[in-house]
């Protein structure tokens, strides 16, 4: 079958070719690619013709985890892409053992593995000039972090292989870190915001190669995405052991955390996961009659689903939910769990990449990066992980297109998450800017519930219930194209005071259009202090008032007013006064004749 490249690997084989030919002296090249656009076959691409040119005479590709070098490996072995780029390279996944490339033309190795043997892989870049591959390098901090000692050691054992190298290629399919810090290697400048730098794509001396979200879709390497927001309510002891709630999932900060912690451990969780698996099923049965299998006959193309658990505890919880929706004999084989603490963890991976089954897979974080299974059509994205870079990728497990499922117009990717404030914030980011920034890592406001593994501890609150509410649609717009342009020549950022006189003035439009829309569908009475009660209600759900709202929460407050109706929240003025009359009104229907 003949293949032709996208826009992107059409990009570095141009790049590739002027340095093959001493077009340039460049020899840093950085690929950032949408998570799921595809970069696994730009170090083939680079290898073939660097190593006929003889610019290299190997390739080292490090990954950042063990169950991804054998997808390096099958990125050279495709015999269709070995025909289209009349190439004949060959790496191994290795060791750290003297000769690594044992005959063949590279290597495959892991970030850990680099880590416990430094000078062995150095001593092979001395020996030869070496084409680097650094996947993910946003896994690589450029400054110490005490709380993230592991990847420090990675920085400082793969910092010579980088000094070392003939070319270096470095792939990221986000160019953000979760804590803020800048990326080994990558140039930085000055950032809009205050004690914030962003990668400079600018560079003189970097070659780039951008392809978006939006350029994906348009070239159908990537499936849209549409997100079911699920909100839900939940109960729990605080600190002091007080009974508190129920509160939304959706609330704000002060007790939406709680909430989601909550949530993840109790019904909203076994609530969630339900719809996923109804919504997976219904998928299998769908494409099932397309492609002509009788019932109870497996095969790919049919779908699968991904649920990523917030820790190993709860994955284990969700398997035995599932396992009880299936029949008693298919159960063991079609629902699986893959966690650092299984033993057979990658061998479930390789066969939920390859085979029919397992259709399910359970997992906390192994799968989410970097897993090439373009049967994924559907996540449970049960963690509360809100970092713009761990939830990219995470979703990119369902965009990939499953050429077995029929044509792509046919298929989508189905996204479902607790509709928590955090999540839509990050679901709006990616719709509006790149991620580029790197911040000074902020300390932690006193009360912020510390969940999550920048923290390495749980809160001291206990769960006691929860259960899910309202589900919203929403369908992920294209997002930016990927763009280059320095600080000069972009047009200058309204000020902070004009932008929240801005934002506050939309919110304002905002919530007098649903009190219009309202008052006209006779949910509530024409002329009775709606617009007031609104506001109020509005004050509350968000925890304080438009005009002591920072520039952020103003944008989060406009964020929900996009997605919710105040309407559904005026329970919050129960026993004021002031508006009761207009909460009790809300109740009745007032459509003539009622």
């Amino acid at each position: 079958m003949q293949r032709a490249l996208r826009s992107h690997q059409q990009q570095l084989a141009g790049v590739v070719e002027a340095i093959a030919t001493r077009q340039t002296e460049l020899r840093d090249i950085l690929a950032a690619v949408t998570p799921g656009g595809g970069k696994s076959l730009l170090p083939v691409i680079a290898a073939a013709r660097l190593m006929a040119a003889g610019i290299v005479e190997r390739v080292c590709w490090i990954v950042p985890r063990d169950s991804l070098r054998l997808q390096a490996e099958e990125a050279f072995a495709d015999p269709a892409w070995r025909a289209a780029l009349s190439h004949a390279v060959s790496v191994r996944a290795a060791e750290n053992a003297p000769d690594p490339c044992r005959g063949l033309q590279g290597w495959v190795t892991t970030y850990q593995g680099v880590a416990a043997a430094p000078e062995l892989h150095l001593a092979e870049f001395r020996r030869r000039r070496t084409l680097l591959v650094v996947d993910e390098v946003h896994h690589l901090p450029a400054e110490a972090d005490p709380e993230a000692p592991e990847e420090a050691a990675w920085s400082r054992a793969i910092l010579p292989l980088l000094e070392h190298a003939a070319v270096r290629l470095l792939l990221s399919g986000t160019l953000e870190r979760a804590d803020g810090r800048p990326i080994l290697w990558l140039p930085y400048r000055p950032g809009k915001g205050a004690r914030t730098r962003e990668v400079d794509l600018a560079a003189p001396h970097l070659a780039v190669i951008g392809y978006s979200r939006a350029q994906a879709l348009a070239e159908k390497a990537v499936l849209p995405v549409d997100f079911g927001a699920l909100d839900g309510e939940a109960e729990w002891l605080d600190e002091d052991r007080r009974r508190t709630g129920p509160h939304p999932v959706s609330g704000p900060p002060e007790v939406g955390r709680a909430a989601l912690f909550t949530a993840l451990r109790t019904g909203f969780a076994r609530d969630l996961l339900r719809r996923a698996f109804a919504q997976t099923r219904d998928l299998r049965a769908e494409r099932r009659a397309r492609l002509g299998l009788p019932p109870g006959e497996t095969g790919m193309g049919l779908g699968k689903l991904l649920v990523v658990a917030p820790d190993q505890e709860n994955a284990r919880q969700y398997l035995g939910w599932l396992r009880d929706w299936l029949p008693r004999a298919q159960a063991e084989t079609v629902a699986r769990i893959a966690t650092s603490d299984e033993r057979d963890a990658q061998e479930v991976l390789a066969a939920f990449r390859l085979r029919p089954e397992p259709s399910v897979l359970v997992t906390v974080a192994m799968a989410y990066e970097g897993l090439d299974a373009p049967s994924v059509s559907v996540c449970a994205a049960l963690t509360h992980i809100r970092s713009r870079a761990w939830l990219e990728q995470m979703i990119a497990r369902a965009t990939r297109v499953d050429f077995a499922a029929g044509p792509y117009e046919s298929q989508r990717a189905v996204v479902l998450h607790p509709d928590d404030l955090l999540f839509r914030k990050f679901r709006e980011r990616i719709e509006r800017e790149q991620g580029t920034l790197a911040r000074e890592k902020a300390r932690r406001k006193q009360g912020e519930l510390p969940i999550g593994p920048e923290t390495g501890r749980e809160p001291a609150i206990v769960p006691l219930a929860s259960n899910a509410t309202a589900l919203r649609w929403h369908r992920l717009a294209p997002g930016p194209e990927f763009a280059t342009v320095r600080p000069e020549q972009a047009p200058p950022a309204p000020v902070p005071s004009v932008r929240e006189r801005e934002l506050r003035f939309r919110i304002s439009q905002a919530v007098a259009a649903q009190v219009l829309e309202d008052e006209a569908g006779l949910q509530v009475p024409r002329h009775a202090g709606a617009h007031h009660a609104y506001a109020a209600a509005l004050k509350r759900i968000m925890g304080k008032g438009r005009a002591q709202m920072s520039l952020e929460e103003l944008e989060a407050t406009l964020a929900w007013l996009e997605r919710n109706r105040i309407a559904d929240h005026l329970h919050v003025l129960e026993g004021d006064a002031r508006y009761g009359w207009t909460v009790r009104q809300r109740r009745f229907d007032f459509r003539p004749g009622r």
